[in-house]
This record gives C-alpha cells, structure tokens and sequence, in this order.
C-alpha cells in the first residue's frame, strides 16, 4: 500500500506518476513506491456515443427515481434489437407489456407512496431551484420516513416540503418556510408541524438557520454590489457575536443587515423592495434594522 508520508523527510508532499507507475515526493525527490496501480479505466472515449459502447457499468444508483434507476424498461421504439419496424400486432403486444409492466413495479401501496412523492419532490425542488445532490438527499431522507411509517396521516405534499426544508437547512441552502409553503401550495403551520415532528421521531441533528447565508442571495436580488455583501455581512457577524439575534428571525435580520449595508454603501433600497425579496413584512424590516442600529452604533444617514 502507498505510503502517505515521505519515509526520509517525512514530507506529505507526494506526487502520483500513473505513467511510470511511481509515487515520488515533491520535497526530497525520493522514490517513495515505484509499483504503483493505475485504477482507472483502461480504454478512452471521444464522445458520448464511444463513452456509451465501451462503458460496463450502468448509470448510478438514484433515490429520487421510482426503482432507484436499477430497473430495466422496456423500450417504446417500436422496433427490434436490430433496428427493424414491429408489425402492428407485435406493437399492440409490446404497449401491452409495457402497460403491465408499469402495474408491477407500483404494485404496494408504499411503492404508490412513492411514486406520487418522489414526482412532487422533483417538482418542488425545480420551482425552488435546489442543487440535485440535495434533491438526492431529500429522496433517501423521505424513503426513511416511508420506511419507519412516519408518513400516515399525513399529506404527502407537507411530508415532502418538510424533507426538503430539512435537508436545506442541514446543508445551508437557504429556503425559507414561507418559499416552501408557496412551492408546495400549504401552509407555513402545516409545513412547520410536520418538520418538528419528523426530527423528532428521526431524532436528526438539524443546525440553526445562520442569517449570513440569506445575505448573498438577498443582495443579487435587489442587484446589490459585491460590497454591499460583504458589508451586510459584517453587520450580521457583529450581531450574532453580541446575542443580539436571539429569538429573531433569520429572514427579517438578515434583510435589515442588507438595507443598512445598502445605506452605508450608497446604495439604497427601499424597506418594501427588501420586504418583498425576504418574504417578510415592512414592519419586520422596520423593527431590526432599528435594534440593530441602536446595539451595534450604526451612523446611517437617512
């Protein structure tokens, strides 16, 4: 096994020479191992259609698909394997199993579940415009719940808002209640309910919402400067390092951090455009920017 550390200078420096097969420090130059195994692959590929004749392995394990892309399907070409046109009697035969083969892989009523779930979650995540990984995350998080039998009694559309504010925020992707309530077409209560109670029986580890985040976003919505950013987040790490954001939403501060920031920088927004980006009300933006005024000893001029 190749060793990790130069075993003359101690050096972690090494590099890997797949071509002559040696692993050689960069600090000494020593030879550390010259029977080095290349473990990609040993043929290339120039295009797509190369990649795919010479390729032995399938296409990734996916949770949010139905089967976990592990499925074979059935083609619906209308052809044989050589290319060649089906009669229509063989066509009408192959829509019949291709019919009965959607039957079967959604026979149980949790395969039903998850069918219908895993179609609204993709569907959310696109409105929401949430990275794929997370949308993975959230498939695997709500075949869990599914699987534990958290899911009865529940709308499946509030099961699913709540996997994907869960996961948002395990990962600090900022999504607030407000955005999935409108994606999702509930509301806030119902949403909020079934996340308490989803960590609660899966016991996760769900960490603070940290207002910082919203800053960036907040700040390219309103066409804010890269100053205006790092401005407003100055304000913030001021404010949380006095305590000063405790029991406060992290929407409302971190837009009054954004309006300040943008008055001080000379680029002023008005408290309803920033209302309106952030998902909260005038008065909110109202109430912390003058808390965060007054504590911190902002000179905003007006």
């Amino acid at each position: 096994m190749t060793e990790n550390v130069c075993p003359e200078c101690k050096s972690k420096r090494l590099t890997h020479d797949y071509e002559k097969g040696e692993v050689v420090c960069q600090n000494c130059g020593l030879i550390v191992n010259e029977d080095e195994m290349d473990l990609g692959k040993e043929w290339r590929s120039f295009d797509s259609d190369q990649f795919e004749d010479t390729a032995r392995t399938g296409s990734p394990m996916k949770y949010v698909k139905l089967n976990k892309g592990l499925v074979t399907m059935i083609d619906r070409r209308g052809a044989d394997s050589r290319g060649n046109k089906l009669s229509s009697k063989s066509k009408a035969q192959m829509y019949r199993l291709i019919k009965w083969h959607k039957r079967a892989s959604i026979s149980s009523s949790m395969q039903r579940n998850l069918s219908i779930a895993l179609t609204e979650l993709r569907r959310v995540a696109s409105y929401l415009n949430i990275p794929e990984q997370l949308v993975e995350a959230a498939a695997l998080l709500y075949r869990k719940t599914v699987k534990k039998g958290l899911i009865r009694g529940r709308l499946i559309e509030a099961v699913v808002a709540a996997v994907l504010y869960t996961v948002c925020r395990t990962y600090q992707v900022p999504r607030t209640l407000n955005e999935m309530a409108e994606a999702s077409g509930l509301t806030k209560k119902e949403i909020g309910r079934t996340y308490r109670f989803l960590v609660r029986e899966l016991k996760l580890e769900v960490p603070l919402t940290n207002p910082i985040h919203y800053i960036p976003r907040f700040a390219s919505e309103l066409n804010l400067s890269g100053e205006v950013q790092e401005e407003g987040r100055k304000i913030l790490e001021d404010a949380i390092g006095r305590g000063l954001i405790s029991g406060r939403g992290p929407t409302g501060v971190a837009a009054a951090a954004v309006y300040i920031a943008g008055l001080l920088k000379g680029e002023r927004r008005t408290q309803k455009e920033v209302a309106n980006v952030a998902g909260v009300t005038e008065v909110t933006i109202r109430n912390r920017y003058r808390e965060l005024k007054k504590r911190l000893d902002i000179e905003v001029s007006a």
